[in-house]
């Protein structure tokens, strides 16, 4: 169940949001929510790189309050950081759900 609604969030969601808030744009605001997973990059800094039973909020560096700080902000900027934010912050909510999950 917990992979499930992981992967759903990081996929499901944005598409969702996609169409919804984005009709005209929707493919190039999918690709950018989807190209923001590449946040993940920074669980290359932790060891061990992968740890099922690790919440990624406020442990990875740019998983931080401090990181999602900016990611607000980026929010109000023009698109495409904008998108870029957005799919920042539905990436902290698909992290932050599996957080409450491992508890």
């Amino acid at each position: 169940m917990r992979p499930l609604l992981h992967y759903g969030l990081h996929f499901i969601f944005p598409i969702l949001v996609a169409l919804l808030f984005y009709r005209k744009d929707w493919k190039k605001a999918y690709l950018i929510f989807v190209a923001t997973m590449l946040v993940d990059l920074d669980h290359l800094l932790a060891d061990p790189i992968f740890d099922p039973n690790r919440c990624s909020i406020n442990f990875h560096p740019l998983h931080t309050y401090y990181a999602m700080i900016a990611y607000v902000i980026m929010v109000f900027l023009k698109k495409p950081f904008h998108w870029i934010g957005l799919g920042l912050l539905m990436h902290m909510l698909a992290d932050w759900s599996d957080c409450l999950m491992i508890q």
